[in-house]
């Protein structure tokens, strides 16, 4: 029997706390499929994996923003399939010489991580497109990285207004190439919450080194 038909279904409540690394030497061994999510410290990134996972105390979330100083990866129910937690950016009070010592190895790990299959950017529906953000979007666009951007914290806005938001964010973006998703997203309410998991799946479970078999 083919082993694909018996592959058990990806299930996102499957998640579990694998490792910690602070350094790209630290990380699993760079193999199968992973998506990493990154975004400001106060973006809500930490309430939208753990809602995404079903998982209140999955991601560390805080009233200090900026809490999330490593690289924290979890298991998924697949062989080889993570999800991985970045460094928020912005809120942290630490010494600039750790905050440049966190870019640095974010910078690699972005840059080297070849199971990496795309990036989830998190920001705030009400203040989107900050300067790390637009960073991030040129980022991926540069290195060709798919990108899923989740609008959250939308319950905070009414409908009109969230929105006129997201038409914006669209139109600002309309000429990359990398953005395959834009969703409007609430870990209050749960909007976009089956959209993201949707878009995960199909990062993850894309066939590997499709490129190379051109």
């Amino acid at each position: 029997m083919d082993p694909d038909l018996t592959q058990k279904s990806l299930s996102f409540n499957s998640a579990r706390f694998l490792i910690s690394a602070s350094r790209l030497d630290e990380c699993p061994t760079d193999a199968g499929a992973e998506v990493a999510f990154a975004g400001r410290s106060n973006a809500g990134k930490s309430s939208a994996l753990n809602t995404i996972t079903a998982n209140g105390k999955l991601a560390r979330t805080s009233k200090t923003p900026g809490r999330t100083r490593l690289i924290n990866f979890f298991s998924l129910n697949r062989d080889n399939c993570r999800l991985v937690d970045l460094p928020g950016y912005g809120y942290a009070r630490v010494s600039r010489d750790m905050k440049d010592d966190w870019q640095q190895h974010l910078g690699q790990y972005l840059i080297e991580r070849r199971c990496l299959r795309g990036l989830v950017l998190v920001m705030d529906i009400r203040h989107p497109l900050t300067d790390f953000d637009q960073m991030m979007v040129e980022w991926c666009e540069h290195n060709d990285l798919p990108l899923m951007i989740l609008a959250t914290k939308a319950d905070k806005l009414k409908y009109g207004k969230a929105k006129t938001s997201m038409l914006g964010i669209a139109k600002a973006l309309k000429d990359h190439r990398c953005v395959q998703h834009l969703i409007m997203f609430s870990a209050t309410s749960g909007r976009g919450v089956e959209e993201c998991r949707q878009a995960l799946t199909d990062w993850l479970e894309a066939p590997e080194d499709v490129d190379s078999a051109e």
